[in-house]
């Protein structure tokens, strides 16, 4: 998992409440286990007219320069619905490291901290300014420092949120949770060899 320590990038709006994770990335498209090429599917209902598939050019990833946005900026319940790991794996494949919102659905916040995207809840009156500092285009590009936590406005204020300890370290460290067992490799290492010298009446685990 790439580790997350500090994103300066051009944000991209999206004010609307209660986006699910089928509008995030529709059911239709989680046939795969790759995390890799899901980034085209990304708010298909949203992006996409149903009638020819084309391009709706008036939603905000359509256009420049918040085709290359690295931060989101959504209305209150973002990623509520149905439990997809598809949901943070077609932001990030689309290019999205961060999504800042009022709330999100618990699932979908679980998921994207597991997956190294990184859900900031701020108030929904700070999201709206974001929103409006997004809609300045990509001279206005947002900073969020992880280490400090800040969100940092083109302007220069710097607004602090929350997160939880042990997911910032993680995030910082990039350990998913397998990292996080690869982690302890060494620990698990010297009980392995302690019980072969020890306890080696038993099975092993090693099929050895």
């Amino acid at each position: 998992m790439e580790k997350f320590t500090k994103l300066t990038a051009i944000a991209a709006a999206l004010p609307m409440a209660n986006v699910d994770t089928d509008k995030v990335i529709p059911s239709r498209f989680l046939k795969t286990i790759k995390r890799t090429g899901l980034g085209k599917y990304l708010f298909d209902p949203l992006r996409y007219n149903p009638d020819d598939g084309r391009e709706n050019p008036e939603f905000v990833l359509n256009r420049e320069p918040w085709r290359k946005a690295g931060i989101l900026v959504a209305g209150d319940n973002f990623g509520c619905g149905s439990s997809r790991e598809h949901a943070p794996w077609a932001l990030l494949d689309f290019g999205i490291r961060a999504v800042i919102a009022p709330s999100f659905g618990d699932i979908f916040y679980n998921n994207s901290l597991k997956n190294g995207l990184l859900p900031i809840r701020l108030p929904r009156q700070t999201c709206e300014q974001l929103m409006a500092d997004a809609a300045m285009g990509g001279n206005a590009r947002l900073t969020i420092d992880l280490e400090r936590q800040v969100v940092v406005r083109p302007n220069g204020e710097e607004i602090s949120f929350d997160i939880d300890p042990f997911h910032r370290h993680l995030l910082l460290e990039g350990l998913d949770d397998i990292g996080q067992t690869m982690a302890l490799a060494p620990a698990i290492d010297r009980f392995e060899e302690r019980r072969r010298r020890e306890w080696s009446w038993l099975p092993s685990t090693t099929g050895a």
